[in-house]
């Protein structure tokens, strides 16, 4: 089977990749010092500031007590004026009722006599900057898991609703496939592998496993047109989640490697 697109589009989708902004995270507040280290603990110190305002950074993670202070409010309306990215780490003993320019979603509770929740505080990070979480995570291995498993999910969502959507038989394949690859790439980078000239056959390799997928959803949609669109769009949606599953799998046994390696 051809593969469904040219060395062009490959080409942009690394280059996108390149142009990625790589600006730390912010975290301020009261005991922000504390979960900057947890942050970046085996990772690089710099990808986390804890001082300044929020600016030029790529989110805001705000500590805060059992009250929101006037302090708080003014850094909290500030990043919203900025559009930077917040979400709240709620660490009195219990949250507070008003946390303004902050929608509750955006609120992770520490319970207290624990430590820091890292991989809520993560996955919800994660969840407000999306594919952008890439280029943190390569710096902050803390962020790792959570940003492949967002961008495993929102690729697969946004193929399932393409493969549902586009009735015409080989349409679909060129956008399916460069969303892989975008994927895929992210999840290299969450990784801090580079993908060059060598590694690039075993990435496509790793995409062209999902080409089986779609050939199955073909073949359905002729056997049952009527509600062959739902099966297209789920095949789509669990041909890139194991694509994506797969690329992790790759990028851990990768970066085991060189870790290995870096030790010797």
């Amino acid at each position: 089977m051809s593969f469904p697109l040219g060395f062009g589009a490959v080409y942009g989708a690394l280059k996108e990749l390149r142009t990625t902004s790589h600006r730390p995270l912010l975290v301020a507040g009261v005991l922000a010092e504390q979960l900057a280290r947890e942050l970046a603990a085996g990772g690089d110190p710099t990808a986390v500031r804890t001082g300044g305002p929020p600016e030029d950074v790529e989110a805001l993670l705000y500590v805060v007590g059992d009250t929101v202070t006037k302090e708080d409010e003014q850094v909290l309306k500030l990043a919203y004026r900025s559009r930077v990215p917040v979400i709240v780490v709620a660490a009195g003993r219990e949250v507070p009722l008003r946390i303004p320019f902050v929608p509750a979603t955006d609120v992770v509770r520490v319970e207290p006599g624990h430590g820091f929740p890292l991989d809520e505080i993560a996955e919800a990070l994660v969840d407000r900057i999306d594919e952008r979480a890439a280029a943190l995570a390569r710096r902050l291995p803390a962020l790792r898991a959570a940003t492949c498993e967002q961008l495993i999910k929102s690729f697969s969502v946004k193929n399932g609703l393409i493969g549902a959507a586009v009735f015409i038989p080989g349409v679909d394949l060129p956008v399916l496939t460069l969303n892989q690859i975008r994927m895929v790439l992210r999840i290299c980078m969450a990784h801090g592998l580079e993908v060059d000239a060598q590694r690039a056959p075993e990435l496509l390799a790793t995409v062209a496993a999902g080409f089986g997928f779609r050939a199955v959803a073909r073949e359905l949609l002729n056997v049952v047109p009527v509600i062959g669109w739902a099966i297209k769009g789920g095949i789509a949606y669990g041909g890139t989640r194991a694509v994506g599953e797969a690329a992790v799998r790759y990028c851990d046994a990768r970066a085991s490697g060189q870790a290995a390696l870096s030790r010797n």
